[in-house]
């Protein structure tokens, strides 16, 4: 108990905002397609792919500036391959996305081996990483500036983008009809709603959404690419899509309890007591407890309208 509550300080609180950003962005990239109609499973791959790319622009070109612009630019491209199988040719999501998710973990353990003649991870002393900001307004503050300095720039793009996607969903006519494709594709086709073009718009925004969460956890995290790294992020963030119900306030809170999970672990890791593979899994339980909300929701909806279905008509009128 007492190293629990050694842990339990302002530091935990900008550890949890740092380790949000990459299931944020991706998240808010999977609420975009969920809002579309397409259950985007592709997310893990995608991040990893912006992961690679963007360690491997700042190792050519020294400019972390141009390691984010790959990372968008290589997930963007992943990402319309995704798009021409599920919205050209009708394909499975799920299967797509499956396959887009082990392209990317196969693809850049070749590539990593093939450009920089290493396996397993690469790392340059001299890279530079993602530049740490400070606030003028907030860095003053007793604890909140403990919590907003020392912060990428991915991290405010994260934050600002829920505040972007929620006026672009509820109040932008454009996403008004993105949610009305998601509702039903065909009914919003007969009004006049182009599908295809909204659908291809959430997949490439999901895909730069990604790429920005890749270059966070590669160059913002930490500065260097090991294989696999992304490790499951992709998926949390698609619980995290599911458990906020596809709503930006929704997913941004889901988002920071699973980096809050993320932070506990690291730091209950420095305490030392405790088994590092028992705090490992920490994230991934916080994950497992979220699906089970996820479904002991939709199984009392389910309930909830069985009981409306066996009602007596003279319920069924009343109600």
């Amino acid at each position: 108990m007492n190293e629990l509550a050694a842990v339990l300080d302002v530091a935990l609180l900008a550890s949890t905002v740092r380790m949000v950003s990459p299931i944020l962005l991706a998240a808010l990239g999977g609420l975009l397609t969920e809002r579309a109609g397409i259950f985007n499973i592709a997310l893990e791959g995608l991040m990893l792919m912006g992961s690679f790319w963007a360690v491997v622009a700042v190792a050519w070109t020294g400019s972390p500036v141009v390691g984010v612009l790959a990372a968008v630019v290589a997930a963007v491209v992943l990402s319309l391959v995704f798009g021409v199988v599920v919205v050209d040719l009708k394909g499975d999501a799920i299967v797509a996305g499956l396959a887009i998710n082990l392209f990317a973990l196969g693809s850049t353990t070749f590539l990593m081996r093939a450009i920089f003649g290493v396996q397993g991870g690469y790392y340059d002393p001299a890279m530079e990483g993602l530049a740490k900001l400070d606030v003028p307004l907030l860095g003053s503050l007793p604890v909140i500036g403990a919590i907003v300095n020392g912060q990428t720039i991915l991290v405010w793009v994260g934050l600002l983008s829920v505040v972007a996607i929620q006026v672009f969903l509820f109040r932008h006519k454009q996403g008004i009809r993105l949610r009305a494709v998601g509702e039903d594709a065909v009914a919003a086709s007969s009004v006049g709603v182009r599908v295809r073009r909204l659908q291809y718009g959430a997949v490439v925004a999901s895909g730069v959404l990604c790429g920005l969460a890749g270059a966070q956890l590669s160059l913002g995290l930490v500065t260097q690419f090991v294989e696999g790294m992304v490790a499951g992020r992709g998926f949390i963030a698609l619980v995290a899509v599911m458990f906020g119900r596809a709503h930006p306030i929704g997913v941004l809170l889901a988002s920071l309890f699973f980096g809050f999970a993320y932070a506990l672990a690291l730091r209950l890791q420095g305490a030392g007591s405790i088994p590092p593979q028992l705090l490992t899994m920490v994230p991934y339980v916080a994950t497992i407890l979220a699906l089970v909300v996820i479904y002991g929701r939709r199984a009392s909806r389910r309930r909830a309208h069985s009981a409306m279905d066996d009602s007596p008509p003279e319920v069924e009128a009343a109600t």
